[in-house]
């Protein structure tokens, strides 16, 4: 058989990843907030995009619809969730393969139909009890606790200032020296000895500046365990005596319950031990978490969702979106002047660019806004009457109902946030595993039966304490039917302790009051 070149011709379809496919996909998986920070980002490097309101030469492409907000009219239809005759998502995108179309740029934002975008002007307002546009429920001249927060000191600098003004020349090396070693609950994490070691320094100076610094605010700063954090705060309070000084030194005891051998050991009747073990429970075990540490983060909601008649009402946060819109203008300024082919050429792509972008966003509203309303529509019972009727939820159930992919819905519920009346949940809170249910009924969230463990478990009597069994057995009667493991897995979920361990707290709780 003798071997030579040939040509053939093969025909087969492949699925190509252009650039701005990836980043309609990647755009998905974003909050709003990062959205934000994305568009800041694009504005800086295209001069063609700009943010704010529009006018007659800067607008973006027209795609089809100017309804930002979903109705869910509670019989199983979307009453208002209008995404056009061919809803374009992410999946459309990748069917088409085409990222170079320009679409006409002539929507006006100043119409009627753009009045209401965001959860500040629109009915969504008076539903969820929002006045401001950042939906904290303030108005402009509200608290600002981003600035309340930037003005807390750091421990660490609380606890410099105080050395400052009480030590100097050595002691205030080596007291530097151990603020830096303290962790932000305020205890010291090495030892005196290996302290002085390090700066040749003699142990009983190292000690003598430690002992000033566990003087300072808060008291029980300095402490190198949980007993002395707690024997500093006794002697600040004058309460430290030989009896508090035992009872300090065996905290196991009291951790596991034996009341009666501690209060033996410390000498003292019923009422005094109970005088006691209030005055410790008063005391603070990490004094040093009340300064600095990491700001806190508020999260705020990409939906809002409030109750419109007999249905729910599903908008979009755009007060966190920041309008990004095409400078026409500048363009034709720009095009209109004399290029070499290289200008030319950048400056086609960076239109191109751009009206891909804004394309890509309204997409992604329309994804979300979709996907959301689809979770309202499953998820109908909780937000009329609880946790306890969350349904059993799959991302292919909602991918299926809605005619996308289910990794699409997977991006889209990933760092989102959804804000109603019962208050803030992340999307991804919507989507639990099934419980079956013990009459053959319809399977249950597992997310209800936690809540009806939790449920069960505040009502105890202090002396009937139930046990994980018991639990099962009444968790069976309500028609869950459930193992015992997945009991004590739900509790543990929850951070609620053992019968025991409850047994021992409420006796605990009972010696204090």
């Amino acid at each position: 058989m003798a071997l030579g070149p040939r040509l053939d011709l093969r025909q087969s379809q492949s699925l190509v990843m252009t650039p701005q496919l990836q980043q309609a996909i990647r755009l998905l998986a974003l909050s709003n907030l990062e959205i934000e920070t994305f568009i800041a980002e694009e504005i800086e490097k295209n001069p063609l995009l700009e943010s704010g309101p529009g006018d007659d030469d800067r607008a973006a492409p027209d795609t089809g619809s100017s309804d930002d907000g979903g109705d869910y009219d509670g019989d199983g239809d979307s009453g208002g969730d209008d995404f056009g005759d061919e809803p374009i998502t992410a999946d459309r995108l990748i069917e088409a393969g085409d990222a170079g179309a320009d679409a006409p740029l002539d929507v006006d934002y100043g119409a009627e139909t753009f009045h209401h975008d965001s959860a500040a002007d629109s009915s969504l307002d008076g539903g969820l009890g929002l006045t401001g546009a950042s939906g904290t429920g303030f108005g402009e001249d509200g608290p600002d606790f981003d600035a309340m927060a930037a003005d807390a000191p750091s421990l660490v600098d609380h606890l410099l200032g105080q050395a400052g003004t009480c030590l100097s020349g050595q002691d205030h090396f080596i007291a530097t020296h151990l603020i830096d070693l303290i962790d932000e609950a305020g205890y010291l994490t090495a030892s005196p000895l290996d302290v002085a070691q390090r700066l040749g320094i003699a142990l009983h100076h190292v000690e003598r500046v430690l002992s000033v610094i566990q003087t300072f605010d808060p008291t029980g700063v300095g402490a190198r365990s949980l007993s002395e954090c707690l024997a500093l705060q006794a002697k600040e309070a004058d309460r430290y005596d030989p009896c508090m000084e035992r009872l300090i030194a065996n905290l196991d005891m009291l951790a596991s319950g034996r009341i009666a051998q501690l209060q033996r050991m410390c000498g003292v009747d019923d009422e005094d031990m109970a005088d006691m073990i209030r005055e410790l429970r008063g005391y603070d075990p990490k004094p040093g978490l009340r300064f600095g540490g990491e700001r806190v983060q508020a999260v705020t909601p990409d939906i809002f969702v409030a109750r419109r008649g007999a249905g729910w009402a599903v908008e979009i946060n755009g007060a966190t979106l920041p309008r990004l819109l095409v400078n026409r203008r500048y363009y034709a300024e720009l095009s209109g002047g004399r290029q070499d082919k290289g200008s030319k050429a950048w400056l086609s792509e960076c239109l191109a660019s751009a009206n891909w972008l804004v394309k890509a966003l309204d997409q992604r509203q329309r994804t979300i806004l979709k996907v959301a309303t689809e979770l309202v529509k499953q998820q109908h019972d909780f937000f009329t009457h609880g946790v306890a009727h969350l349904k059993p939820l799959t991302l292919r159930m909602v991918a299926d109902a809605i005619g996308m992919h289910e990794s699409t819905v997977s991006r889209v519920t990933s760092n989102k946030y959804l804000s109603c009346a019962r208050g803030m949940f992340e999307l991804k809170y919507f989507f639990t595993s099934a419980i079956q249910s013990a009459d053959g009924g319809d399977a249950v969230s597992a997310e209800a039966v936690k809540s009806h463990i939790k449920s069960l478990i505040a009502a105890e009597d202090p002396a009937k304490i139930l046990s994980d069994d018991t639990l099962v057995d009444l968790l069976r009667e309500k028609g869950f039917d459930i193992a015992r493991r997945t009991v004590a897995k739900y509790r543990e979920a929850m951070g609620i302790g053992s019968s025991v361990q409850r047994r021992r707290q409420k006796a605990l709780q009972g010696k204090a009051a």
